[in-house]
């Protein structure tokens, strides 16, 4: 089993959070429960935004709490940049390529996917291949394609900006709160114009969300927390229950804000829960250290072997592919005269189309990973290349060979005890035990190289095992951040079309 990255407080000992293990970035494991469960809350928005009612105000309250999801996953997404470009350093000749294979090809197909699906159904564009032309050139430049592809735009944007972030984060090194508040001062000033005087931005009006400026103190934030990430990770496992009773406090606020704004300014339901306002951005910094803070117990307490384990290491190399295709699953269900609009009457049907949407997310990315089309359309390797079989391969014998080595040596350690306690029978009887001969090694000495003399004194070759394992890398257990971290957006940019 796994053991804690940390401590028990219970013992005494300071509770701490090594990043590396092995000589190498740890995987974080906090991060996989953070991101799967803000991925749930995106197919939550979704679905609720496409099949509430409008004057459920049960369902719109809840999307007030649930629109933290896009600022939560820049700062995530930030945070694993920095904490993985500082432990393992590399050219941006290098970085680039391959996150831009990850993320901007996906981003591309699925653009294309989008557009052509809209052209296909319209019948006053389908057939226009100009216009198609067009859709798709204008839907890539600006993340129009679909209301959640703009988050992948920003997300290539912080990549470009990597080098940039990372001489920020180093130059400011001592004055990190200052940035941090800094940073927050704007986004607050920002959020507050966007919602009070939009017409402030004038020519953006429809764009402002692309733009990375947008999420400047979730982006800051996040490269800050990274250069501090044990510091910062191991004050999230101390203060877990005060960041729980703060993000109830919190909750509280933003709904109460969202009842003023409704009471008092006139909003509509929605309009008052909107993401891009003051009161989200505490809210989704607030949410976003008790999602990890969730995530810190759950890791301290991994056990790599157990179902929940399994099932959370599937979400996590899923979620991307989940991402890109859950709204396409909406469409699907609700498209034209939908049967179940018809058939699930409120208020079941918003928690019904969750479900479905979950699972039919789910069975066409994992279709899709088990194909060639699998980077382009779920921005991860296909699980059905020849590399992928020959290290599910590598694994296995990994896998057996340390199985052989630690039964090899619990039966050494079993010897040990075993002899020791006839000694010490021996010796309280009276007689006392021999010290071995030159040629023959003591009980301490077999127990020690840990082999076991059988029935014609050949023990096990021990550097079998170890050569066995060390030929092929650790893959029961991932040591550092995914390749493809991608996030969701919460934003719900343009209705499916209905005919």
């Amino acid at each position: 089993m796994q053991q804690p990255v940390h401590t028990p407080p219970s013992t005494g000992a300071p509770v701490t959070t090594p990043t590396m293990r092995n000589g190498r970035p740890r995987h974080l494991y906090e991060v996989d429960v953070l991101r799967i469960l803000t991925f749930a809350c995106v197919i939550g928005v979704h679905t609720t935004s496409h099949t509430t009612a409008p004057d459920n105000h049960f369902y719109f309250a809840a999307l007030a709490l649930l629109h933290f999801t896009r600022l939560v996953f820049f700062s995530l997404t930030a945070f694993v940049l920095v904490y993985s470009y500082t432990l393992r350093p590399r050219p941006m000749s290098e970085f680039w390529p391959k996150r831009f294979l990850l993320v901007g090809v996906p981003y591309l197909a699925w653009s294309f996917v989008y557009v052509l699906s809209a052209w296909l159904i319209s019948s006053t564009t389908r057939g226009d291949v100009p216009t198609l032309v067009t859709t798709f050139a204008h839907g890539v430049v600006s993340g129009t394609s679909w209301y959640h592809l703009y988050f992948l735009l920003v997300t290539m944007q912080v990549y470009l900006l990597l080098p940039a972030i990372m001489w920020l984060v180093r130059k400011t090194r001592g004055h990190h709160w200052t940035l941090v508040f800094v940073a927050l001062a704007v986004n607050l000033a920002v959020y507050s114009v966007y919602k009070y005087n939009y017409d402030a931005f004038g020519g953006f009006h429809g764009y402002t969300k692309q733009f990375f400026f947008m999420y400047v103190f979730f982006i800051v934030s996040g490269a800050v927390a990274a250069d501090h990430a044990e510091a910062f990770l191991t004050w999230v496992r101390v203060k877990r229950r005060l960041i729980g009773w703060i993000v109830l406090a919190t909750a509280l606020a933003t709904l109460l804000v969202w009842w003023l704004q409704i009471v008092v300014r006139g909003d509509s339901l929605y309009a008052a829960g909107t993401p891009n306002q003051p009161i989200q951005v505490i809210w989704s910094t607030v949410v976003g250290l008790g999602f990890l803070a969730l995530g810190a117990g759950w890791a301290d307490r991994r056990d790599p072997d157990s179902r929940l384990a399994k099932i959370i290491d599937y979400g996590s190399d899923r979620s991307f592919g989940i991402f890109l295709s859950h709204p396409f699953v909406i469409w699907i269900l609700l498209y034209g005269d939908s049967w179940m609009e018809r058939h699930v009457p409120q208020p079941w049907l918003t928690p019904v189309m969750y479900v479905l949407v979950v699972i039919g997310a789910v069975a066409v990315t994992e279709l899709f990973r088990w194909t060639p089309l699998s980077v382009p359309l779920t921005g991860r390797p296909s699980l059905g290349s020849r590399k992928a079989r020959a290290a599910r391969r590598a694994k296995a014998a990994a896998a057996g060979a340390a199985a052989a080595s630690a039964g090899t040596a619990s039966v050494a350690t079993a010897g040990s005890a075993g002899t020791a306690s006839v000694a010490t029978a021996g010796t309280a009887s009276g007689l006392e035990a021999r010290p071995a001969s030159a040629d023959q090694p003591s009980v301490g000495d077999v127990a020690g190289s840990g082999t076991v003399a059988g029935p014609s004194d050949a023990a096990p070759d021990a550097d079998v095992a170890g050569g066995a394992a060390d030929a092929v890398p650790p893959t029961g257990e991932p040591l550092e951040p995914d390749d493809a971290l991608v996030g969701e957006t919460d934003d719900v940019g343009k209705p499916y079309p209905r005919s």
